[in-house]
Parts: C-alpha cells; structure tokens; sequence
C-alpha cells in the first residue's frame, strides 16, 4: 500500500456541517475498501485564486491516506461524478 493525499473543495452553497458530513463519507468509502485514513484536515471556506464554474469559493479539505491503487482509481471516479465536488486531486507526498 502507498500513501496517498487527496484535496477536495466541495460547493459553497453547502452548509459547512454538510461539507464536513462529505468528507466522512468520502473517509468511510476508503474504510469499506481497505484503505487506512491517516489524518483528515478541513480547511473550512476559502476563496479561490480564480474562478472555477462561476464560483469564487469553497470548502477545502486534505485526506491522507495508505490504499492500493485500484481503490484510488474508484475514489477517482467517484469524485468525479459527486455533484457536491467542484475539484479533487490525488498525490503521492514525496514522489
């Protein structure tokens, strides 16, 4: 297994007990596939440097966790189809 850090920022329109609420969900979705979540780190709402899909802000969060790699390209998929995610981005720290 390799470690692994993953950036969300979900819609602004969420109230921010629903963007903490989603990234459990997200965490609980590695648990069920056998990752180990390492740390969970909520950034709250913050502007944007630019503006993405007419939105100039949202909520940020950092996961860290240890997965294998067919569990982070289902985590990709379903980031990539949630309605509640303007971005997401994988990374290995240090690779």
């Amino acid at each position: 297994m390799r470690v692994y850090e993953l950036m969300t920022i979900h819609r602004p329109e969420l109230v921010e007990e629903d963007a903490k609420a989603a990234v459990a969900e997200i965490a609980s979705f590695l648990g069920e596939k056998g990752a180990d979540v390492k740390t969970t780190d909520l950034w709250g709402k913050r502007r944007f440097a630019y503006e993405i899909d007419h939105m100039n802000e949202g909520f940020y969060s950092v996961l860290t966790f240890s997965a294998e790699a067919d569990v982070v390209d289902e985590l990709d998929r379903m980031l990539s189809l949630s309605d509640q995610v303007i971005r997401h981005k994988v990374v290995r720290p240090g690779a």
